[in-house]
């Protein structure tokens, strides 16, 4: 059975909850500089908008025919970028409003856990969500994914999975490969992923080699990509292994697309 026909016979409930922004991106040339100064003269010629970060994690596993509810922010921080289409290169990021309001205890008092299969946190700590926040749902699922741009700690314990990028790993590795329990999953670009995870109190590290060589036209979003497609996979048959495999497929595709692309099975090759 492919994985399309699983969802189709059996779709899984799950709860996305972390801040969102409005992505967008300005496309045009850069023919010359400015006299004024030693910077490239812009012309913007179409521009493309897209929700972003935790809104762009459901979108994806919306694409992936999973069933969804999402709790987020409601007055959106505005990610500008502007990219000259010839060579793809971004020139310059404008972020707005770049903070949101604390969600309302009282909203996450109130879900109801159990209707669903797995909760993801994407928190991209822009205020939506604090550390008690984030204990508080782990505490109350069992499977729980969190992708944090946070400083980690005891707060992460009950995490069943934990998704950050090199970076985020080289400044939490202490608390991820001594202190934490369970499966952290560390994207690592062009080269694959690494899972740690604890055998019997010891730290083992398995490698995924990237295969996938597609030529990258933006890594916006990936991460949000990788995370959805992870948590996609790892509910069909709960092997975290096929399910990083997977992640890596589809977020290697999705940088060979213009702007915060959304997931298509159909051009995936896996």
């Amino acid at each position: 059975m492919s994985i399309i026909d699983f969802f189709k016979k059996k779709k899984k409930k799950v709860l996305v909850i972390g801040d969102s922004c409005i992505d967008i991106f300005w496309y045009g040339r850069c023919d010359k500089l400015s006299p004024e100064a030693p910077t490239p003269i812009f012309i913007p010629e179409y521009k493309l908008n897209n929700m972003g970060m935790c809104y762009n994690v459901y979108n994806n596993l919306v694409a992936l025919n999973v069933d969804v509810d999402i709790i987020t922010n409601t007055k959106y921080p505005i990610k500008t970028r502007y990219v000259d289409e010839k060579s793809t290169y971004t020139l310059l990021r404008v972020d707005e409003n770049d903070y949101v309001d604390n969600v309302e205890k009282s909203i996450l008092d109130s879900i109801d856990y159990e209707k669903y299969d797995a909760v993801v946190i994407s928190d991209y700590n822009k205020g939506f969500l604090t550390e008690d926040n984030i204990r508080l749902i782990s505490n109350n699922h069992p499977l729980t994914f969190l992708d944090t741009k946070k400083e980690m700690g005891s707060w992460c314990d009950n995490i069943k999975f934990i998704k950050v990028n090199e970076r985020e790993y080289n400044k939490n590795i202490y608390y991820l490969e001594n202190i934490h329990q369970h499966d952290s999953i560390i994207t690592l670009g062009k080269k694959g992923a690494m899972l740690l995870s604890k055998k019997m109190g010891v730290l083992q590290k398995k490698y995924f080699l990237n295969d996938n060589v597609v030529n990258v036209i933006d890594i916006s979003g990936a991460g949000d990509t990788f995370l959805a497609s992870l948590v996609y996979s790892y509910l069909i048959d709960k092997n975290i292994s096929k399910s990083i495999y997977f992640a890596n497929k589809c977020s290697s595709w999705v940088v060979t697309q213009k702007g915060v692309s959304v997931i298509d099975l159909k051009q995936v090759k896996l």
